[in-house]
């Protein structure tokens, strides 16, 4: 994700805005839920540093947590620590093969993909890519791993079987969050240019760049329906037809959202924002109504959604002041209160 969309993130909200957050109350969601959004848990992780995307491992009931140079593994079920994957230097996303036997991690300060075993969480191979990898995904149908690398405006391919990079992939502009449709179609918010691309995974070719909106971060995507669901500044989600790229919607959401998920069963989607709020939209219908603001925390602007409980994961942490401006760094970001690092779970009765 951009440095706008990290702990820097949250120096733009006033008090005025966290009171404002505080006293939103959830309104009643659409019969499709059952009952309003709450927080149910609350897990501790501890620790030092910043975060990033967070992954559902269905195939071992696990969560993957992106940690600065470490990724936290929580049972799902308990959120108790079951390990973590180490010797890292600054981790962004997870992604997992189709076999469940092996993830991925894009490692963005070493410039590589880590491959390690989902069984053991051992780490089995380190493969360089573009510079700072962040968004990662893995294509099922090319069986290749994907890293949309920030700094480099690229993707890298990998293949899965000989972990060879077998391709690079332009992207004009920045990219974040990847989604692919399970028939060969990867798409990618390009942040800076305010827009979706779509690209063939067998040819390795950007097929189609469409208009979003300002800045897109995470990305969700419905199978069935074949639309896009981005998360964008100005408080808007993007909804597209990934079959067209005709713009669809644009329901109103949080500040400083950086995740969405989209719940397939319930035809809900999830955006997560660093004000402090969980927007719920219902896209079971064309008026894609904002039908739930739930009060979470703080700088849980990233999350994770587990489609076999409906329920949805947030991470947070307090922070300290910033440090004092210098010419280098005229915008310095807070940093993060040791031990404070936490897990939200979200979900309905």
């Amino acid at each position: 994700m951009s440095s706008k969309h990290i702990v820097g993130h949250l120096t733009r909200f006033s008090l005025v805005a966290a009171l404002a957050v505080a006293s939103v109350l959830p309104v009643a969601v659409t019969s499709a839920a059952q009952t309003p959004y709450k927080i149910q848990d609350n897990w501790s992780i501890g620790g030092e540093g910043g975060w990033d995307y967070l992954a559902v491992d269905a195939a071992t009931h696990r969560l993957f947590v992106t940690h600065g140079a470490r990724v936290e593994v929580l049972d799902l079920a308990s959120g108790k620590s079951v390990g973590a994957i180490t010797g890292l230097k600054g981790t962004h996303g997870v992604a997992f093969d189709t076999d469940g036997k092996l993830g991925y991690i894009s490692d963005g300060r070493a410039n590589a993909v880590v491959v390690f075993d989902r069984a053991s969480l051992a780490t089995v191979a380190t493969i360089p890519v573009g510079t700072n990898p962040d968004g990662i995904l893995f294509e099922p149908v090319t069986k290749t791993v994907w890293t949309f690398n920030g700094g480099s405006k690229n993707a890298t391919v990998v293949d899965a079987a000989t972990r060879k990079v077998i391709g690079t992939v332009a992207l004009g502009g920045k990219p974040e969050f990847p989604q692919a449709d399970g028939v060969g179609n990867i798409y990618d918010n390009i942040e800076d240019k305010n827009s979706i691309v779509r690209i063939d995974a067998k040819t390795q070719k950007v097929t189609a760049t469409w208009p979003a909106c300002d800045s897109p971060s995470g990305l969700a995507i419905d199978l069935e329906g074949h639309r896009l669901f981005a998360v964008c500044d100005g408080k808007k989600m993007a909804v597209v037809d990934y079959n067209t790229g005709k713009l669809l919607a644009t329901p109103a959401i949080g500040d400083g959202p950086d995740a969405v998920s989209y719940d397939a069963k319930h035809k809900l989607v999830f955006s997560s924002n660093g004000e402090g709020t969980m927007s719920i939209v219902d896209a079971s219908n064309t008026s894609y109504k904002t039908v739930q603001t739930l009060p979470t925390q703080k700088s849980a602007r990233t999350m994770a959604f587990d489609e076999a409980t409906g329920r949805a994961f947030l991470v947070a942490a307090k922070f300290g002041p910033p440090p004092a401006p210098t010419a280098a760094n005229p915008r310095p970001w807070p940093s993060v209160l040791p031990n404070t690092f936490v897990v939200l779970v979200a979900g309905h009765e």
